[in-house]
């Protein structure tokens, strides 16, 4: 029989903050993270604008000047993270059995700023001026390998990269580590930090990006007729998952529990969705399943929604496929309106986001969702955060690659 698993901590780093207090307040209040790139210099290229993650890392108590320096970004957003998911949990990993608590932190490209500094250093400066510890911080593995040593984990511990459906893949699977006993405690989630020279280029020039270059704020616009590509955007979301009387025992808090996890394959297009869904629906359908729950009983769910004319219609058609009649009783929003498209970390932010809005009654909005596409006739709760009690909700995550992966969160 599979063992009930609970969320009792929830971390983020993202381009509204930090701080889950302040980042709920912000996301509620329908704010936007998204602006001008300040990481690099953007002269030359048509997007000049992203989802950025504004910090100092030394003064973010991840680690050590010294220890930064043997960190790439996108390791450090998932070590800040997985600090504040597990502070928020109240678990102490000095009183648990080590081989009991594990890591599974996800990135669809991992250490990509380490890749750019030190291929120009290897061109411009010689075989010998290239890092040693180049390796150890590009690899995707990197964040849940500190996450582990920092507390000392040594359950379960591997990362997996399935573009923007890591997180999501990622907590699936620690959750099925728990469900079948191989772990109790598990910290999982992901990591992204691709907004780069490289990163940009490559995104602008495949033209998935929008090119809203005169209004940033409102270039993000899942589901709206004008809608033109994704923002790219940075950040990490973490959870501390553990089996349900592990939790109680400990008199932790919860949020919810981790109810289904459902994952497919479009087999399809590298990059373009499947036109009609199917494998969308797939993931969903399955986690459901997993999770014993029919369509009818949620009551929100949390899209993948990036922004992009494909994939928001494919997604409209996925979810009818699913909910059928029920589809338009369902409230629907898109985090990235706000934040940008994280990537790899998005299932992640987007899972914290979901337990919010459980907590709180608060339904997060669609914010820039002027002119509703008329293939995309849901209701996407536009512009305003709206009051609701939600005892069901699911958050969807799909990659390029044909990746799909759906979660569903449900009240203990």
């Amino acid at each position: 029989m599979k063992r009930r698993v609970v969320v009792t901590g929830l971390g983020v780093v993202t381009s509204l903050g930090r701080a889950i207090d302040g980042f709920w307040d912000r996301v509620v209040r329908g704010e936007s993270g998204v602006g001008p790139i300040t990481l690099f210099d953007v002269a030359g290229y048509r997007v000049q604008f992203g989802g950025q993650v504004h910090w100092e890392p030394e003064n973010e108590g991840i680690a050590t000047p010294k220890d930064l320096k043997r960190l790439d970004r996108f390791t450090q957003f998932a070590i800040a993270s997985a600090k504040d998911a597990v502070a928020d949990s109240g678990i102490d990993f000095s009183r648990e059995e080590p081989y009991r608590c594990g890591v599974v932190i996800g990135s669809g490209i991992g250490g990509l700023w380490e890749f750019e500094v030190q291929e120009e250093r290897l061109l411009h400066k010689g075989i010998d001026k290239v890092s040693p510890f180049t390796i150890p911080k590009l690899m995707v593995n990197s964040a849940s390998g500190h996450v582990s040593s920092l507390y000392g984990m040594r359950g379960p511990n591997f990362a997996v990269a399935t573009a923007c459906a890591s997180a999501a893949n990622s907590i699936g699977s620690a959750l099925r580590a728990i469900q079948y006993g191989d772990a109790d405690v598990m910290v999982t989630g992901g990591s992204e930090a691709a907004l780069t020279p490289i990163g940009l280029a490559g995104f602008q020039n495949m033209r998935a990006l929008s090119f809203r270059g005169d209004a940033p704020q409102q270039a993000s616009r899942p589901f709206d007729v004008d809608r033109d590509g994704f923002v790219l955007a940075e950040g990490a979301g973490v959870v501390v998952i553990e089996e349900l009387e592990h939790a109680r025992r400990r008199g932790a808090r919860i949020y919810a529990e981790l109810k289904g996890y459902g994952a497919s394959g479009d087999a399809g297009h590298i990059t373009q969705p499947d036109e009609e869904g199917r494998g969308a629906a797939r993931a969903m359908e399955m986690a459901l399943q997993d999770a014993a729950l029919a369509p009818d009983v949620v009551q929100y769910v949390n899209a993948h929604g990036t922004s992009t004319p494909l994939g928001d219609k494919a997604e409209t058609a996925a979810v009818k496929r699913v909910f059928g009649a029920h589809a338009r009783k369902l409230a629907i929003s898109s985090t990235k309106s706000q934040l940008g498209h994280t990537l790899g970390a998005s299932g992640g932010i987007e899972l914290v986001v979901c337990a919010l809005t459980m907590a709180h009654g608060v339904i997060s909005p669609t914010i820039n969702l002027d002119n509703p596409d008329p293939d995309c006739d849901l209701d996407y709760t536009p512009k305003v955060a709206r009051q609701a009690r939600v005892d069901v909700a699911m958050s969807n995550s799909f990659g390029f690659g044909g990746h799909n992966a759906s979660l569903v969160l449900a009240r203990v």
